[in-house]
């Protein structure tokens, strides 16, 4: 449809671009992922990786500049609903590939998986509705 075809341009255009944020490169590349664009796809996931928080055994995204967390007794820390988002993305993106996604890829979405089900809140919601 030359709709989709006409989207599929502008976000080809846009992953181009130097100043790509986490956020945007995450739906992307997830967006790709939907459409097939399988080099695209994975351009972008290589690119997040480099960017990728990888602590505690598991991986997650945060947003540029964002303030350290703070480490209290009896607190857990939860993320804020864009960065749980923006790593739902990424782990999306790895996992939406034809043919089915590849023992690393599998990996390597486990961590991801990991750090999002520890930011659930006590009544197993999260803090993004997304």
């Amino acid at each position: 449809h030359s709709v989709v075809r006409n989207a599929l341009f502008c976000l080809e255009t846009a992953a181009g671009e130097k100043e790509n944020h986490v956020y945007t490169k995450a739906l992307m590349a997830y967006a790709f992922a939907l459409a097939g664009k399988e080099e695209k796809r994975k351009a972008l996931l290589g690119s997040l990786e480099k960017e990728a928080v990888k602590k505690d055994g598991s991986v997650h995204w945060q947003r540029p500049g964002k303030e350290p967390e703070v480490d209290l007794p009896y607190y857990r820390y939860r993320a804020p609903s864009a960065e749980v988002e923006m790593t739902a993305y990424v782990l999306l993106a790895h996992l939406t590939t034809q043919p089915a996604p590849s023992q690393e890829e599998l990996s390597f979405a486990s961590l991801i998986a990991k750090w999002i089900s520890g930011q659930q809140n006590p009544n197993g919601g999260f803090s993004s509705t997304q």
